[in-house]
């Protein structure tokens, strides 16, 4: 956040009016300037503009720039920001860095494709930037890690965009879990959607307005065609990229299997940790623009004898089930079921475990980045749960059992997988 030392400082080198316009002081009358925290919001789809109207709802935030490489999308962006400030000083930009680099800009919101979620990051970390990362993290286990170093090297505030995490139901059904409600935590098991085929497209012209070469980035070069990076619009859920491994992980690890597989990681206690044995199959597109996963199952053995499958939800309901020695309870966005059903109006003693309460996930991060203290979710916990969804999709690809050292975060004596844990970048792009 920015602090008052810090706001004079700057302020005497730019006018005011550039980072709290006077226009706009009145929609936040309560908050001093200089404990606004002034944010830029990088990847404006249909996600990253439905987060910049909830940091736009937040008092204590000044939207001062959005960034995309699809002209109409920042523009719209800039048009909503403007509206709600009763101003024009919210600037666009369609290169991420050009944001990062503002010096008086304190955190950043970042929503674009995923195969940029860690360059961004690590730009933004670099600069100084606390940052809000919507998930999946990396395309790569390595480029996870890299970006856990920046954090930690230069003290970045950061918030994983699994929101279930700041969500009542999934919060007391891990505590139920941890606080042996259920008895001994036996068997885990994880439900997402699952992912779709594309149909082969025709090369198309870039249209007007699309900076394809940067929107491509670090993903390997492919011609352009309008179902490859097609926005998320209301006729069309899912991106179809999401489906194609250049850009997402699908399913297992994208748009949908980062956010159970963390509410199973909490409930089960191993934030820290992960599998030691994973093994499964799945079942993948024959042609097509995608190559993710259509359906799979795959079965992450722990060290304490738990066991998690994961599979898509044709296999089985969406949502989170735990099931014990002595009960079961299952969590998603559709609310919380238990048996025995009295489970639901258990009442967690104050000597109990209780997981951190947060009433609202950008609240949270607004918080920490205030405190300089954790958020729900920090890049430790991304990074194991992102882990885990790589560990799938590997072991999918590779078509066979595969073991993992949750200390050491690698495979164990198998070089082949090992090396499915990096992955090249497009130059001049790199971690």
């Amino acid at each position: 956040m920015m602090n008052r030392r810090r706001f004079l400082q700057w302020s005497t080198a730019v006018t005011l009016p550039t980072i709290v316009p006077s226009s706009a002081l009145g929609h936040s009358s309560s908050v001093a300037p200089s404990d606004r925290i002034a944010m830029g919001f990088i990847g404006l789809g249909t996600q990253g503009t439905s987060l910049m109207r909830a940091f736009l709802g937040h008092k204590d935030v000044q939207v001062v720039a959005v960034c995309d490489v699809l002209e109409s999308q920042r523009q719209e962006a800039k048009d909503l920001v403007d509206q709600r400030y009763g101003n024009a000083d919210c600037l666009t930009y369609n290169d991420f860095r050009a944001v990062c680099g503002r010096k008086d800009i304190d955190a950043v919101c970042i929503a674009t494709p995923d195969h940029w979620h860690v360059l961004v990051s690590l730009e933004a970390a670099r600069n100084g930037k606390d940052m809000y990362t919507e998930k999946a993290l990396g395309l790569a286990v390595a480029w996870d890690k890299a970006l856990q170093v920046a954090c930690r090297r230069y003290g970045t505030v950061f918030q994983w965009g699994t929101q279930q995490r700041s969500d009542r139901n999934f919060r007391f059904a891990c505590e139920l879990v941890r606080n042996g409600r259920i008895g001994k935590l036996q068997t885990i098991l994880v439900g997402v959607p699952h992912d779709f085929p594309v149909p082969n497209q025709p090369t198309q012209p870039v249209p007007p307005g699309l900076d394809y070469d940067l929107w491509l980035g670090p993903a390997p070069w492919a011609p352009y065609t309008y179902q490859r990076c097609r926005p998320w619009t209301k006729e069309e859920s899912y991106s179809n990229w999401y489906h194609i491994s250049d850009y997402c992980l699908g399913g297992i690890g994208g748009y949908w299997g980062v956010h159970h597989v963390d509410i199973a990681q909490w409930g089960h206690g191993t934030d820290d940790s992960g599998p030691v044995e994973i093994e499964g199959t799945a079942v993948f597109p024959k042609d097509g623009l995608a190559d993710c996963a259509i359906s799979w199952k795959v079965t992450h053995k722990y060290a304490d004898g738990v066991t998690m499958v994961y599979m898509d939800n044709k296999q089985h309901k969406q949502g989170v089930t735990f099931q014990g020695s002595e009960g079961w309870v299952h969590v998603s966005r559709q609310g919380i079921w238990a048996e025995p059903e009295s489970l639901l109006k258990a009442v967690i003693g104050p000597d109990e475990v209780h997981l951190i309460e947060s009433t609202g996930h950008q609240r949270n991060f607004l918080d920490a980045v205030k405190t300089r203290g954790p958020t729900i979710c920090p890049i430790d916990v991304a990074v194991r749960t992102d882990t885990i969804c790589h560990l799938t999709d590997i072991c999918t690809r590779l078509g066979r059992k595969l073991h993992w050292d949750p200390q050491k975060e690698d495979f164990v004596n198998d070089p082949e997988a090992g090396r499915m844990l990096s992955r090249s970048m497009r130059s001049p792009w790199q971690t």
